[in-house]
């Protein structure tokens, strides 16, 4: 399987719409981790609501990738992940891909972190500028892939639906 690798342009309208998507299984993760923990306050077990958060975003990427290769956005999208030959991921390359996915967003929170930013405008500033700057760094890669996609030794491409 030698297909094309998917444009810049799909993969980021892509990303788009699964943060979409994704407010919802955030949101009812949330509200799912207040109702059991009986959480009184917003800021009452923000770890632990972090740490389940990322299991579930885990097991949403995971086992979509090494399912079909491609969760609700990148099926909508025409977009497909799989290994550096062309196979679908197991679940070692598919963890591996989901830990190093964070690359697009840990400089920014790093750096909000390390520069004390607490007002939301900052913060949105300085993940749209992260976010940014990772885009462009696939700009230098040959087959514009991806920091994190060319160390898990994954790719995105495009697959167009069969016609009948």
């Amino acid at each position: 399987m030698n297909a094309a690798p998917a444009g810049l342009a799909r993969r980021f309208a892509a990303f788009l719409y699964e943060g979409v998507l994704l407010f919802g299984v955030v949101f009812f993760t949330g509200f799912l981790y207040s109702v059991l923990t009986r959480q009184q306050h917003a800021l009452e077990g923000r770890t632990g609501l972090g740490i389940v958060l990322l299991l579930v975003l885990a097991l949403y990427f995971i086992g979509f990738w090494t399912h079909t290769g491609q969760t609700l956005a990148m099926k909508t999208w025409h977009l497909r992940v799989v290994d550096s030959a062309g196979h679908p991921l197991g679940w070692g390359r598919a963890a591996l891909r989901y830990l190093l996915s964070w690359l697009w967003f840990l400089p920014a929170l790093v750096s909000v972190w390390a520069l004390g930013l607490h007002g939301g405008g900052a913060i949105v500033g300085s993940l749209i500028a992260g976010i940014a700057a990772y885009l462009l760094i696939a700009r230098l890669h040959p087959q514009r892939q991806f920091l994190h996609d060319t160390i898990a030794g994954s790719r995105i491409i495009t697959q167009l639906p069969q016609r009948s």
